[in-house]
Formats: structure tokens, sequence, C-alpha cells
């Protein structure tokens, strides 16, 4: 497939936009916290992928991607600080973009926990740093290795394994402050609690 975009075939490359908009998508709704923004920056992506496909080195098509939408991110924020706006219409209608996987066995409690503890979640990510948000995002949500992550932002794999760590130890310590928002069974415990 990746063969064939890189000649012009655009049913090449719109079965590659199919295979990897989920993944796309996440990452950016992850980093941004925002579906509009995560739809244009998805669109972006796949515009940049298309242009500049034909110096695609090899390796992995899949780092090389969400190199192209981390820097689309940066982007969009970059912009978002020099023109801060707000839809009331996203206020209203955004949601979890984890909402549209619904699980048929889910019960409609489950399911609004499950939601709840996801935007707890996602205002702990919005809470770190961006460069920790970006690597905590490519780790422990997209499943990228510290080689893939560091290929990804450009930074080396110790640099990756530091800022990863800050940031699961900040978002474990934001869930910690925030635990009488979670469900229950969700909640985390201090080492000093009983459980």
């Amino acid at each position: 497939m990746i063969a064939s975009t890189r000649q012009g075939d655009t049913r090449a490359f719109n079965q590659l936009v199919s295979h990897y908009q989920d993944m796309v998508y996440n990452l950016a709704y992850r980093i941004l916290g925002d579906a509009e923004a995560a739809a244009d920056v998805s669109q972006d992506t796949f515009l940049s992928a298309f242009q500049a496909v034909s110096r695609f080195k090899g390796g992995s098509f899949k780092a090389w991607l969400l190199r192209i939408a981390t820097n689309a991110c940066y982007d969009q924020l970059r912009l978002q600080k020099r023109r801060p706006t707000s839809s009331l219409e996203a206020v209203y209608t955004e949601s979890d973009p984890s909402s549209h996987f619904v699980d048929g066995r889910e019960t409609p409690e489950e399911h609004t926990l499950r939601q709840e503890l996801g935007q707890t979640i996602q205002k702990g990510i919005d809470t770190l740093t961006l460069d920790q948000r970006v690597t905590l995002v490519l780790s422990d949500v997209q499943g990228l290795s510290y080689k893939e992550i560091a290929e990804v932002t450009g930074i080396s794999e110790g640099t990756v394994k530091s800022r990863l760590s800050r940031a699961r130890a900040n978002l474990r310590d934001y869930l910690l402050d925030q635990r009488e928002l979670l469900p229950a069974r969700y909640r985390l415990k201090d080492e000093g609690q009983n459980a």
C-alpha cells in the first residue's frame, strides 16, 4: 500500500487513511482534549502525509505518521495560544471519543461510570506539560515502545523514559487528588491508606 501511495495511487492512500484514522484521531484527542481540534489535526495529518509520502524513507510508517500528527498537535496548540477561543456548541456537545465504542453488555450505569472515568483521566492528562502529555499518550494510549516514541518525538530514549515516569507520577497524583470524583472501584489508594 505504501509503495503504491508513493507512486500517487489515491486508492492505496485511502486504505492507509482507513487503517490509521482512528489511531491518529485518538492521539490528537488525547493530546488536545478537544474533539473538533482533533478532527482538524487528523485531516491536516493525512493531507501532510499524502504530500510528503514520496519523501518517506522507509522504517515504521506508523511512527512516521504519528510524528506528523504530533507536530500537527503542536501547531494546533500554538495556534490556540495565539487565538484562544472556545465554541459554545463544543461545550454542550463534546464527548469522550471512547463513548463511540459501546459494549452491548454494558448497563447504562456502567456506561456512565466508564464515561466519567474517561473524562476524569482526560482532565488529568490535560494537566500535564505538553511534552509529558505527548509521551504518555504515545506510550500508554497508542502502545508505542520507547524506541518508537523517540523516533516520533525526535528525543532520546532516556528522555522518553524520564518524561513518561514524570507523566505517570503526575497523573497518579492528579487522580489521587480527584479520587472522590472517580467511581469507587477505580479509586486509587494512598500508599499509607488502608485498603
